[in-house]
Protein backbone atom coordinates (compact mmCIF):
# COMPACT_ATOMS: atom_id res chain seq x y z
CA UNK A 1 0.00 0.00 0.00
CA UNK A 2 1.19 3.09 -0.79
CA UNK A 3 1.05 5.46 2.24
CA UNK A 4 -0.83 8.54 2.21
CA UNK A 5 0.83 12.42 1.78
CA UNK A 6 -0.44 15.14 2.68
CA UNK A 7 1.63 17.67 0.82
CA UNK A 8 3.27 18.03 -2.97
CA UNK A 9 6.96 16.97 -2.99
CA UNK A 10 9.30 20.51 -2.19
CA UNK A 11 11.81 21.83 -3.76
CA UNK A 12 14.84 19.24 -4.50
CA UNK A 13 17.11 18.90 -1.46
CA UNK A 14 20.99 18.45 -1.62
CA UNK A 15 20.88 15.04 0.55
CA UNK A 16 19.03 12.36 2.86
CA UNK A 17 21.73 11.37 5.90
CA UNK A 18 21.10 8.20 7.59
CA UNK A 19 22.72 8.49 11.06
CA UNK A 20 22.79 4.61 12.06
CA UNK A 21 22.51 3.29 15.31
CA UNK A 22 25.69 1.44 15.39
CA UNK A 23 27.87 4.49 14.55
CA UNK A 24 26.37 7.11 16.92
CA UNK A 25 25.74 4.94 20.16
CA UNK A 26 27.55 2.42 21.78
CA UNK A 27 25.43 -0.46 21.07
CA UNK A 28 26.77 -2.64 23.57
CA UNK A 29 26.10 -0.23 25.99
CA UNK A 30 22.63 0.45 27.18
CA UNK A 31 21.91 4.34 26.11
CA UNK A 32 25.41 5.67 25.63
CA UNK A 33 26.29 7.77 22.67
CA UNK A 34 29.65 7.44 20.72
CA UNK A 35 30.55 10.56 21.73
CA UNK A 36 33.81 11.58 19.56
CA UNK A 37 31.63 9.97 16.18
CA UNK A 38 28.80 12.43 16.55
CA UNK A 39 31.11 14.95 16.99
CA UNK A 40 33.48 14.15 13.91
CA UNK A 41 29.73 13.67 11.82
CA UNK A 42 28.43 16.64 13.24
CA UNK A 43 31.66 18.77 12.04
CA UNK A 44 31.56 16.76 9.05
CA UNK A 45 28.12 17.47 7.83
CA UNK A 46 28.55 21.36 8.63
CA UNK A 47 31.16 21.70 6.14
CA UNK A 48 29.44 19.98 3.72
CA UNK A 49 26.06 21.89 4.82
CA UNK A 50 27.44 25.41 4.76
CA UNK A 51 28.32 27.07 1.72
CA UNK A 52 31.44 29.12 2.33
CA UNK A 53 32.21 28.41 5.63
CA UNK A 54 36.02 28.44 5.49
CA UNK A 55 35.92 30.01 9.33
CA UNK A 56 36.68 27.72 12.28
CA UNK A 57 34.14 29.79 14.46
CA UNK A 58 30.50 28.93 14.44
CA UNK A 59 26.91 30.72 16.28
CA UNK A 60 26.47 27.90 18.49
CA UNK A 61 22.91 27.20 18.93
CA UNK A 62 22.39 25.09 21.73
CA UNK A 63 21.99 27.59 24.55
CA UNK A 64 20.38 25.19 27.34
CA UNK A 65 21.94 24.30 30.00
CA UNK A 66 24.81 21.06 29.69
CA UNK A 67 25.57 18.48 32.36
CA UNK A 68 27.84 19.64 34.75
CA UNK A 69 27.32 22.92 34.31
CA UNK A 70 25.61 25.22 36.52
CA UNK A 71 25.29 28.57 34.60
CA UNK A 72 23.33 29.63 31.34
CA UNK A 73 26.16 29.81 28.12
CA UNK A 74 27.60 32.82 27.12
CA UNK A 75 25.99 33.86 23.74
CA UNK A 76 28.34 36.67 21.71
CA UNK A 77 26.00 38.85 19.70
CA UNK A 78 28.75 39.62 17.28
CA UNK A 79 29.03 35.77 16.52
CA UNK A 80 26.01 36.59 14.72
CA UNK A 81 28.45 37.96 11.71
CA UNK A 82 30.14 34.33 11.21
CA UNK A 83 27.03 32.66 10.86
CA UNK A 84 26.62 31.62 7.26
CA UNK A 85 23.12 31.74 5.88
CA UNK A 86 23.68 30.08 2.82
CA UNK A 87 23.51 26.52 3.30
CA UNK A 88 22.38 23.53 1.36
CA UNK A 89 19.16 21.31 1.75
CA UNK A 90 19.89 18.23 4.00
CA UNK A 91 17.42 16.15 6.20
CA UNK A 92 19.00 14.02 9.04
CA UNK A 93 17.20 10.69 10.41
CA UNK A 94 18.77 8.60 12.71
CA UNK A 95 18.66 5.14 13.90
CA UNK A 96 18.37 3.92 17.77
CA UNK A 97 21.08 2.10 18.59
CA UNK A 98 21.73 1.13 22.12
CA UNK A 99 18.16 3.80 22.61
CA UNK A 100 14.86 2.33 22.43
CA UNK A 101 15.63 -1.39 21.10
CA UNK A 102 15.87 -2.75 24.37
CA UNK A 103 12.26 -0.99 25.56
CA UNK A 104 11.16 -2.23 22.51
CA UNK A 105 12.13 -5.84 22.07
CA UNK A 106 11.43 -6.45 25.82
CA UNK A 107 7.84 -5.23 25.63
CA UNK A 108 7.17 -6.57 22.56
CA UNK A 109 6.20 -3.12 20.93
CA UNK A 110 7.31 -4.03 17.24
CA UNK A 111 4.68 -7.23 17.84
CA UNK A 112 1.86 -4.30 18.36
CA UNK A 113 -1.14 -5.30 20.79
CA UNK A 114 -1.44 -1.82 22.89
CA UNK A 115 -4.60 -3.74 25.14
CA UNK A 116 -1.60 -5.47 26.77
CA UNK A 117 -0.13 -3.51 30.10
CA UNK A 118 3.01 -4.65 28.97
CA UNK A 119 3.42 -3.19 25.02
CA UNK A 120 1.46 0.12 26.37
CA UNK A 121 3.87 0.75 29.21
CA UNK A 122 6.81 -0.12 26.25
CA UNK A 123 5.39 1.92 23.66
CA UNK A 124 5.86 5.09 26.26
CA UNK A 125 9.35 3.75 27.44
CA UNK A 126 10.69 3.20 23.66
CA UNK A 127 9.83 6.49 22.89
CA UNK A 128 11.11 8.28 25.95
CA UNK A 129 14.49 6.77 25.00
CA UNK A 130 14.68 7.39 21.43
CA UNK A 131 13.34 11.11 21.41
CA UNK A 132 15.86 11.76 24.17
CA UNK A 133 18.85 10.62 21.60
CA UNK A 134 17.41 12.97 19.22
CA UNK A 135 17.44 15.48 21.49
CA UNK A 136 21.28 15.00 21.93
CA UNK A 137 22.15 14.36 18.49
CA UNK A 138 20.11 17.87 17.43
CA UNK A 139 21.84 19.57 20.38
CA UNK A 140 25.22 18.58 18.72
CA UNK A 141 24.37 19.30 15.67
CA UNK A 142 23.01 22.53 16.54
CA UNK A 143 26.87 23.59 18.52
CA UNK A 144 28.05 23.24 15.41
CA UNK A 145 25.82 26.10 13.98
CA UNK A 146 23.93 23.60 11.96
CA UNK A 147 19.95 24.89 12.27
CA UNK A 148 18.69 21.37 13.38
CA UNK A 149 15.33 20.94 14.12
CA UNK A 150 14.10 17.76 15.65
CA UNK A 151 10.79 15.92 14.24
CA UNK A 152 9.25 12.62 15.47
CA UNK A 153 7.11 10.72 13.01
CA UNK A 154 4.85 9.68 15.78
CA UNK A 155 4.35 13.62 16.45
CA UNK A 156 4.04 14.50 12.74
CA UNK A 157 1.09 11.82 12.18
CA UNK A 158 2.84 8.76 10.41
CA UNK A 159 1.20 5.72 11.12
CA UNK A 160 1.26 2.16 9.53
CA UNK A 161 -1.08 -0.44 9.15
CA UNK A 162 0.56 -4.32 9.16
CA UNK A 163 3.96 -2.48 9.95
CA UNK A 164 3.28 -1.23 6.24
CA UNK A 165 3.65 2.74 5.72
CA UNK A 166 -0.07 4.13 5.74
CA UNK A 167 0.14 7.75 6.30
CA UNK A 168 3.50 9.50 5.63
CA UNK A 169 2.68 13.12 6.19
CA UNK A 170 5.85 15.27 5.11
CA UNK A 171 4.61 18.84 5.32
CA UNK A 172 5.92 19.61 8.44
CA UNK A 173 9.05 18.21 7.51
CA UNK A 174 8.83 20.59 3.89
CA UNK A 175 7.96 23.70 6.09
CA UNK A 176 10.75 23.08 8.21
CA UNK A 177 13.28 22.44 5.01
CA UNK A 178 11.62 25.62 3.31
CA UNK A 179 12.00 27.67 6.12
CA UNK A 180 16.08 26.89 6.11
CA UNK A 181 16.06 24.27 9.31
CA UNK A 182 17.85 20.56 8.87
CA UNK A 183 14.75 18.32 9.53
CA UNK A 184 16.18 15.48 12.65
CA UNK A 185 13.88 12.43 12.47
CA UNK A 186 14.47 9.18 13.83
CA UNK A 187 12.87 5.87 14.03
CA UNK A 188 10.15 5.47 16.69
CA UNK A 189 6.91 3.91 17.94
CA UNK A 190 4.00 4.76 15.77
CA UNK A 191 0.42 3.76 15.80
CA UNK A 192 -0.53 1.08 13.45
CA UNK A 193 -4.42 0.58 11.96
CA UNK A 194 -4.00 -3.70 12.20
CA UNK A 195 -2.15 -4.05 15.02
CA UNK A 196 -2.26 -0.77 17.15
CA UNK A 197 1.46 -0.36 16.91
CA UNK A 198 4.54 -1.45 15.81
CA UNK A 199 8.27 0.63 14.93
CA UNK A 200 9.13 2.30 12.08
CA UNK A 201 12.96 1.78 11.48
CA UNK A 202 14.86 5.18 10.32
CA UNK A 203 15.79 3.22 7.27
CA UNK A 204 12.04 2.75 5.86
CA UNK A 205 11.47 6.20 7.05
CA UNK A 206 14.28 7.73 4.71
CA UNK A 207 12.70 6.00 1.73
CA UNK A 208 9.67 7.73 1.85
CA UNK A 209 11.57 10.58 2.40
CA UNK A 210 13.47 10.11 -0.56
CA UNK A 211 10.37 9.81 -2.75
CA UNK A 212 8.36 12.82 -1.84
CA UNK A 213 11.92 15.03 -1.58
CA UNK A 214 13.77 13.48 -4.28
CA UNK A 215 17.04 14.47 -3.27
CA UNK A 216 20.23 14.31 -5.60
CA UNK A 217 21.58 11.59 -3.23
CA UNK A 218 21.81 9.65 0.16
CA UNK A 219 24.02 8.49 2.49
CA UNK A 220 24.21 5.67 5.40
CA UNK A 221 26.56 6.06 7.74
CA UNK A 222 27.07 2.75 9.47
CA UNK A 223 30.05 1.29 11.81
CA UNK A 224 31.19 -0.72 9.11
CA UNK A 225 33.12 0.30 6.01
CA UNK A 226 30.03 -0.67 3.65
CA UNK A 227 27.92 -3.82 2.33
CA UNK A 228 30.28 -7.06 2.52
CA UNK A 229 29.35 -10.16 0.76
CA UNK A 230 29.32 -11.89 4.21
CA UNK A 231 29.05 -10.38 7.67
CA UNK A 232 32.45 -8.40 8.04
CA UNK A 233 33.42 -10.38 11.25
CA UNK A 234 33.70 -13.32 9.43
CA UNK A 235 37.94 -14.51 7.42
CA UNK A 236 37.47 -13.57 3.61
CA UNK A 237 34.50 -11.14 4.04
CA UNK A 238 34.58 -8.80 0.58
CA UNK A 239 33.36 -5.39 0.40
CA UNK A 240 30.75 -4.29 -2.53
CA UNK A 241 32.04 -1.55 -3.72
CA UNK A 242 28.96 -1.22 -6.17
CA UNK A 243 25.85 -2.78 -6.32
CA UNK A 244 23.38 -1.93 -9.56
CA UNK A 245 19.42 -2.04 -9.09
CA UNK A 246 17.66 -3.24 -11.96
CA UNK A 247 13.89 -2.26 -13.37
CA UNK A 248 12.43 -5.45 -11.91
CA UNK A 249 13.87 -4.59 -8.37
CA UNK A 250 16.67 -7.19 -8.75
CA UNK A 251 19.94 -6.24 -7.89
CA UNK A 252 23.42 -7.51 -8.43
CA UNK A 253 26.94 -7.12 -7.39
CA UNK A 254 28.96 -4.94 -10.35
CA UNK A 255 32.58 -3.88 -8.61
CA UNK A 256 34.44 -6.75 -7.24
CA UNK A 257 33.36 -8.71 -10.36
CA UNK A 258 32.39 -12.07 -9.02
CA UNK A 259 31.53 -15.50 -10.68
CA UNK A 260 27.49 -15.06 -9.62
CA UNK A 261 26.57 -11.42 -9.83
CA UNK A 262 23.65 -12.50 -8.52
CA UNK A 263 24.15 -14.37 -5.64
CA UNK A 264 22.61 -12.96 -2.23
CA UNK A 265 24.36 -11.09 0.10
CA UNK A 266 24.48 -12.73 3.79
CA UNK A 267 23.43 -10.62 6.35
CA UNK A 268 22.59 -10.89 10.43
CA UNK A 269 20.16 -9.31 12.33
CA UNK A 270 21.22 -8.56 16.34
CA UNK A 271 18.61 -10.75 18.31
CA UNK A 272 17.52 -6.87 19.85
CA UNK A 273 17.49 -5.45 16.47
CA UNK A 274 13.09 -4.68 16.22
CA UNK A 275 13.93 -3.15 12.59
CA UNK A 276 15.40 -5.42 10.18
CA UNK A 277 19.36 -4.58 10.81
CA UNK A 278 21.20 -4.43 7.45
CA UNK A 279 18.36 -6.03 5.79
CA UNK A 280 16.50 -3.53 5.70
CA UNK A 281 19.10 -1.39 4.87
CA UNK A 282 19.82 -3.08 1.74
CA UNK A 283 16.00 -3.12 0.76
CA UNK A 284 15.25 0.27 1.12
CA UNK A 285 18.40 1.08 -0.36
CA UNK A 286 17.50 -0.28 -3.19
CA UNK A 287 14.48 0.89 -3.94
CA UNK A 288 15.70 4.26 -3.06
CA UNK A 289 18.09 3.57 -5.83
CA UNK A 290 15.26 2.92 -7.97
CA UNK A 291 13.75 6.34 -7.92
CA UNK A 292 17.31 7.57 -9.70
CA UNK A 293 19.00 8.05 -7.05
CA UNK A 294 22.35 7.31 -5.71
CA UNK A 295 22.47 5.73 -2.32
CA UNK A 296 26.03 5.42 -0.58
CA UNK A 297 26.89 3.58 2.71
CA UNK A 298 29.98 3.88 4.15
CA UNK A 299 31.58 4.00 7.85
CA UNK A 300 30.88 7.21 10.02
CA UNK A 301 33.55 9.82 11.16
CA UNK A 302 36.05 8.88 8.26
CA UNK A 303 37.78 10.51 5.33
CA UNK A 304 35.51 7.81 3.01
CA UNK A 305 32.41 9.47 4.65
CA UNK A 306 33.25 13.10 4.19
CA UNK A 307 33.98 12.49 0.11
CA UNK A 308 30.07 10.29 0.25
CA UNK A 309 28.46 13.34 1.91
CA UNK A 310 30.37 16.26 -0.19
CA UNK A 311 28.00 14.53 -3.15
CA UNK A 312 31.36 13.64 -5.16
CA UNK A 313 31.05 9.98 -5.83
CA UNK A 314 28.45 10.73 -8.30
CA UNK A 315 31.08 12.30 -10.61
CA UNK A 316 34.28 10.33 -9.77
CA UNK A 317 35.14 7.32 -7.39
CA UNK A 318 38.53 7.63 -6.01
CA UNK A 319 40.25 4.20 -6.15
CA UNK A 320 41.24 4.38 -2.37
CA UNK A 321 37.43 5.43 -1.52
CA UNK A 322 36.51 2.45 0.61
CA UNK A 323 32.33 2.35 0.36
CA UNK A 324 29.28 0.62 -1.02
CA UNK A 325 27.04 2.86 -4.15
CA UNK A 326 23.92 1.50 -5.10
CA UNK A 327 22.81 2.42 -8.73
CA UNK A 328 20.20 2.32 -10.70
CA UNK A 329 20.81 0.23 -13.90
CA UNK A 330 18.67 0.34 -17.00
Amino acid sequence: MEPKTTSNPAQRIRCIVKLGGAAITCKNEFETIHKENVKIVSQQLRQVMLLGSASEKVLGMDWSKRPGESEAPSVNDDDSDQYVHNSEKFVVVHGAGSFGHFQASKSGVHKGGLSQPLVKAGFVATRISVTSLNQEIVRVLAREGIPSIGMSPFSCGWSTCGRNMEVADVSMVMKAIDSGFVPVLHGDAVLDTSQDCTILSGDVIIRYLAAELKPEFVVFLTDVLGVYDRPPTEPDAVLLREIAVHEDGSWSVMDPAVQDASRKVVVTVAAHDTTGGMVTKISEAAMIAKLGIDVYIVKAATEHSIIALSGRLKHHVPEDWKGTIIRFVK
